[in-house]
């Protein structure tokens, strides 16, 4: 049965600009796409109309009339796109067991909130007051205004590449789950309602990306004949698609690029290697995770070993 407080917290927050997609009942997962990119077969309607995968980032709208007809028949849980809704969220947990200790490098913190403390303290910086939802198990976000000009923050978690030990970061390409919805039974709540201060600069810094290389593909050895020109084409073609995916298409571009090159990898005409070569330096200068991008060109490779495209001296595909 749909919940009309759930319907009611969806179009708040889509009021606010916020983009809103569903999410599982009292689940934190997305209720749409059902599908990862690389098994999508297009039976979806939404992926249908796009005429490529839709995962749940494109999929979230502001649009009340959208909502009304999703919230109207389950009862959803509200997630929020951060990356569409120029939101930066700060993500302070707490520990989940007695076991869960902090690292020697944050030895005395009890929890997210201590940790980005500190923080602020090493850097001269403050934790301004902003729009506050209190999570299900007790921690907190923050929600912050993406800044409006430098790089385009992404996501960070705990001390694998991100502040610190319980403090996880949502941005472009990623989501929270909003106030008004449950997850494990446990309810999301606003602590502070107010609208989302300017992610301090302090914070911007720390959460900028460093700077990525150039593309420079490894050099891949062709045939001398009248394949290698071909090969050299096709290389360039699915690198050029590669690096002109807007953001959330990266990944899904990587996969179908990989599929295209694993045909002649297949086929004989190249190897798994020089795939891997060409394309994991373009999927990283845009920003894709390493091991994202290891198993995305991994995946492609091998539904493109289903269909090998094997090449005659004229440098065309045999039939």
């Amino acid at each position: 049965m749909p919940d009309p407080d759930l319907l009611a917290a969806a179009l708040g927050h889509a009021a606010r600009g916020w983009h809103v997609f569903p999410l599982r009942p009292d689940d934190k997962r997305p209720a749409f796409p059902d599908h990862t990119a690389e098994n999508c077969t297009q039976a979806d309607p939404r992926c249908r109309a796009a005429g490529r995968h839709l995962g749940w980032e494109p999929r979230a709208t502001c649009d009340p009339e959208r909502i009304r007809r999703a919230w109207s028949t389950r009862p959803y849980g509200v997630g929020i796109a951060c990356g569409p809704s120029g939101l930066a969220v700060v993500d302070l947990d707490v520990p989940k067991t007695s076991d869960d200790t902090p690292p020697a490098a944050w030895a005395g913190a009890r929890d997210g909130l201590d940790v980005l403390t500190t923080l602020a303290d090493r850097h001269g910086g403050t934790i301004d007051a902003t729009y506050t939802v209190t999570t299900g198990r007790g921690g907190s976000h923050l929600y912050y205004r993406h800044p409006a000009s430098g790089p385009q923050l992404r996501n960070t978690t705990g001390d694998r590449g991100g502040l610190g030990w319980k403090v996880d970061t949502r941005a472009h390409g990623g989501y929270v789950v909003a106030a008004g919805s449950t997850a494990a039974g446990r309810p999301y709540t606003v602590d502070l309602d107010t609208d989302p201060a300017p992610l301090p600069g302090w914070l911007a810094g720390l959460l900028a990306p460093a700077e990525r290389p150039a593309h420079r593909p490894m050099p891949v050895a062709l045939p001398a004949d009248r394949r290698g020109p071909y090969l050299a084409a096709a290389i360039r073609r699915q690198v050029a698609h590669l690096t002109a995916a807007p953001d959330g298409q990266r990944n899904h571009v990587l996969f179908t690029s990989a599929v295209a090159l694993g045909q002649l990898a297949a086929g004989g005409a190249l190897t798994a290697d020089d795939v891997n070569a060409v394309l994991e330096p373009a999927a990283l200068s845009l920003g894709l995770p390493a091991g994202e991008v290891t198993r995305t060109i991994a995946s492609g490779l091998r539904t493109g070993a289903r269909n090998p495209r094997h090449l005659a001296n004229t440098g065309r595909a045999a039939a």
